[in-house]
């Protein structure tokens, strides 16, 4: 619904170049289900029709047009941004996608660099987990020093957790989708009735290094919010901070300057770590619905070409709606100016293998906040990680046999 306002007037202005009528209809926040089954319903339903990924799709297969001869699939990036069936159909095509991975301060991370015993030379060299480690940890371990010789206002490596509503779902979602995309990537599956959990010792020496190496103390993560995670990096208190290209909007105007903004991936420990890229995925996938006429199917198509490829299309959906997009033809004057992106754009180009958004499988919004609990009880001392596997493991069981009743 956010961009409803852009779709009409892009929508007018194609007709206006055409002659051909396209009506964009929009739910309301948070009801798009069930307004596309009431649409669908109808004699004159929707052409062109949205999915948030592999399990809303599971519903509506059977409506998806094979875009795989379509000039929007060819000027797709890379495979990782289309859904495709088993047959090999192109069933969706991601419009818009969005990144997330640990923003760094590039300038306070070089002039660490520059330090006598510096455990990296590079920010480049930092390509796994005990890499990152051994960085925060001594940049920890040397905060007075750092201000001294620099005078900077460092407090920690990382900026807070904080695990207030504001916060968690970087944690209990975000962070949680590196163990199931690596347990997913290993069965080469793409959504799961049970979770195994095989990568939980990965999430807890993340979780240790974030809670640890921080700005603030441990027991004080229950009340800090994501504002004062971002106030904390924008003001240049901490060098790493886990968020997606959306943060550039909290960022910008303040101590950091653009240039220094950076983002890398969020190393776990994984076998063949060095190749991962940043957290890249989407919840808005494009469908073209099979029952319409072969005539509507075309204009359709035809309309979404002229969307990614015209002038008019990619400045609307650059500029006017702030997205980042998936399509070759987004390039010089049609990329959204935000150094966070520029990040994500070069990770792709540097040929690293971008971790896909697996969230969008865990059973219930319930196991989300049940691993928020229990992650916030381990790191306050109250509670075990004992408790945290659990919630993971044995409540994505008990969240999934719940929905599927």
């Amino acid at each position: 619904p956010e961009q409803d306002k852009d779709w009409q007037a892009l929508a007018k202005e194609y007709t206006k170049e055409t002659g051909v009528k396209v009506t964009v209809q929009t739910a309301a926040s948070g009801t798009y289900e069930s307004t596309l089954k009431s649409e669908m319903a109808k004699s004159d339903a929707p052409t062109l029709f949205q999915v948030n990924g592999p399990v809303e799709l599971a519903t509506w297969k059977d409506y998806c047009y094979d875009l795989a001869d379509s000039a929007l699939y060819k000027d797709l990036k890379s495979d990782d941004f289309a859904l495709i069936g088993d047959d090999g159909k192109v069933q969706g095509i991601a419009y818009v996608i969005e990144t997330y991975g640990l923003i760094y301060n590039k300038k306070i991370l070089a002039d660490y660099c520059k330090m006598d015993n510096a455990v990296v030379s590079s920010a480049e060299e930092i390509n796994s987990f005990d890499k990152l480690k051994a960085v925060a940890d001594d940049i920890q371990k040397r905060l007075d020093e750092i201000n001294d010789k620099y005078g900077y206002d460092l407090q920690g490596a990382f900026t807070s957790a904080g695990m207030d509503s504001s916060s968690d779902w970087r944690f209990k979602t975000h962070l949680a989708n590196l163990p199931i995309y690596y347990e997913y990537k290993d069965k080469e599956i793409k959504e799961t009735d049970a979770i195994e959990g095989t990568y939980l010792d990965n999430y807890k020496n993340i979780w240790d290094l974030y809670i640890t190496d921080a700005t603030c103390d441990k027991a004080l993560i229950s009340s800090k919010t994501c504002d004062d995670a971002t106030a904390e990096f924008a003001m240049g208190n901490a060098v790493f901070y886990q968020n997606g290209t959306w943060a550039y909007d909290g960022i910008k105007g303040n101590e950091i300057a653009d240039e220094d903004i950076g983002m890398m991936p969020i190393y776990i420990g994984a076998p063949g770590e060095e190749n991962q890229g940043l957290c890249t995925g989407s919840e808005n996938y494009w469908c073209v619905n099979n029952k319409a006429s072969e005539e509507d199917i075309q204009a359709t198509l035809d309309f979404v070409q002229w969307a990614v490829e015209s002038d008019k299309g990619r400045d609307s959906m650059s500029h006017d709606m702030g997205f980042v997009t998936p399509f070759k033809t987004f390039t010089g004057d049609y990329v959204a100016n935000n150094p966070l992106i520029t990040a994500a754009n070069e990770s792709i180009e540097a040929g690293k293998t971008p971790v896909s958004w697996n969230f969008s499988t865990i059973p219930s919004e319930n196991w989300k906040n049940n691993v928020g609990n229990a992650l916030l009880e381990y790191a306050q001392g109250t509670g075990k990680w004992d408790t945290v596997a659990s919630a993971f493991v044995d409540g994505w069981k008990t969240e999934y046999d719940a929905a599927h009743k």
